[in-house]
Formats: structure tokens, C-alpha cells, sequence
């Protein structure tokens, strides 16, 4: 029997690198797996992709030959912890990183062979505002924002935020702090954050929570092992699996059929008008 549950699409993005954007997106597929969701985990960073590198997964297939036709996106999944299946990027095609409508459309309706096998499927977008990250947030559902401690990480933030209100009337995004020294510091990043979006834009932001400065983080990514299974009793740990309670708990999308219909739909009229 088909799964007629619409599946949760939630796109990370932050709007510059060095933020610990990839980090919370594979430690938030891990722990939403744990509470026995079925994620799949879209490494998003189309010409340099590194979701399986920080995991140590070795990815024989890649996006680039479900592209190709020589592939099916079953064929190219790779197994993470707890579950989590990960479909890998092509990092280093220069090719991968400017794909045309048509190829953004093969990209997509390679999805619905998973519609019936998902509840969640989280977005690892590229840094920057790129024409194909903009499409992808433009398509999901939930854009989860990373902002950290750094002027140039909430200028870069607003920028996205800005130019996805104000070209693509998107009003709700949520706001994570990473890497805090303190819980205040992760509200105090979210006010400045918050303030001059109020004051230029029409948009409401929600503040998920902070995500504290831990050395494990560092060791992990040495490790190559996910920060949940390398310290799962870590203060980072232990705070990301406190955000995925909070995103477990978020309203479904309203889809008339369920599935990723509306995950395609959306993203190929992104894709198209950023080409256009």
C-alpha cells in the first residue's frame, strides 16, 4: 500500500560557508532517525558535495549518473547511521553545479520512486545564493536557517532571507544558532538577526533553539563519524537531538496527494524561473 503521509522537506541553508550548515543537517537526519522517522538525507551541495566524506561513507554512484540516465536514485543511495539513507552529490563536477531546467526536472522525478518511503527529507543546500540553492529552498516546505557568531554569517543570512522575500514572496523561515558560547549568545544572534528583518522585510522568523561550541564537533569530523555516534552524550549532541523533538513536532504540509508530488512540483517551478 502507497504511503498517502505527505513527507516533511526541510531545507538548511545559511547563506555562507563556516557555519556548521552540513554538520546540522546530518546530526538532524541522525536524530529525527532515532525517533524513528525514515529520513533521507539530500547532500544538496552540487559541485562540492561532502555529506558522505564527513560520515566516512564511500559513494560508488552519485546524483551526477541519475542524471546520466545510467542510474536510478535506489541504485545511488548510501546507508548512515541509524537508517538515515543519504544521497550523494557529485563533488568536483563543475558540471553539477549550473544544471539546467530539463536536468533539474530528471533530477526530481528520480524522487518519486522514495514518495512511498519517506517522512522526512532534509535539504543540504550549498552555501551562498546560487540559482539552484535558491531553488531548492524555494521547494521545500521548512528552510531552516544556521546562522553562527560572525557579522559576515547574519549579513550573508539576511541576503538569502531577503532576496527569497522580497523576489519569492517567502515569509517563514526558522533560525538555528550554531556554535554558541552561551544560550544568550544564540538569542542574542537571533535578535540582531530578527531586528532588520523586521524592519525590512515582511517575514516572520522562529528561533529553533542554539547549538553550543563543542570540541567533539571538531573530533567527529576527524573521526568522520557523526557527532551523535561519535559523543551522543555531548552538550552538541545532546542539543541537536533537543531540536529534532521541536521539528518532529512541526505541522505536515498540506498536499493534495501526499508523497513528494508537491517537493516536485515546486522545485521545477523554482528551477524554471531562475532560468528563465
Amino acid at each position: 500500500m502507497s504511503q498517502m503521509r505527505p513527507v516533511q522537506v526541510i531545507a538548511v541553508s545559511g547563506g555562507k560557508g563556516g557555519v556548521g550548515k552540513s554538520n546540522i543537517s546530518v546530526n538532524l537526519g541522525i536524530a529525527l532517525a532515532e525517533l524513528r522517522r525514515r529520513v533521507v538525507l539530500l547532500d544538496a551541495d552540487l559541485g562540492l558535495a561532502n555529506v558522505d566524506v564527513l560520515l566516512g561513507l564511500k559513494a560508488t554512484h552519485t546524483l551526477a549518473d541519475v542524471l546520466a540516465g545510467t542510474h536510478s536514485l535506489r541504485d545511488v543511495l548510501v546507508n548512515g547511521p541509524q537508517g538515515l539513507k543519504i544521497v550523494p552529490a557529485s563533488s568536483g563536477v563543475q558540471h553539477m553545479a549550473s544544471l539546467s531546467s530539463r536536468e533539474h526536472a530528471g533530477l526530481i522525478n528520480a524522487f518519486n520512486e522514495l514518495s512511498d518511503q519517506v517522512d522526512v527529507l532534509v535539504i543540504d543546500t550549498a552555501a551562498g545564493i546560487s540559482d539552484t540553492v535558491v531553488s531548492f529552498v524555494r521547494a521545500a516546505n521548512e528552510v531552516l536557517i544556521v546562522v553562527c557568531d560572525e557579522p559576515s554569517s547574519i549579513t550573508d543570512a539576511y541576503a538569502l532571507i531577503k532576496l527569497l522575500n522580497k523576489e519569492y514572496d517567502m515569509q517563514r523561515f526558522r533560525v538555528v544558532a550554531n556554535m554558541t558560547r552561551t544560550p544568550q549568545e544564540g538569542s542574542h544572534m537571533f535578535t540582531k538577526l530578527n531586528t532588520v528583518c523586521e524592519k525590512f522585510l515582511d517575514v516572520t522568523l522562529q528561533y529553533l533553539g542554539h547549538v553550543p561550541f563543542d570540541e567533539n564537533v571538531r573530533k567527529a569530523v576527524q573521526k568522520q563519524k557523526a557527532l551523535l555516534e561519535f559523543a551522543p552524550t555531548s552538550k552538541a549532541a545532546l542539543a541537536i537531538r533537543s531540536l529534532a523533538k521541536a521539528v518532529d513536532q512541526w505541522p505536515l504540509p498540506s498536499a493534495p496527494t501526499g508523497r513528494l508530488e508537491f517537493f516536485v512540483e515546486r522545485l521545477l517551478l523554482a528551477a524554471n524561473a531562475r532560468s528563465a
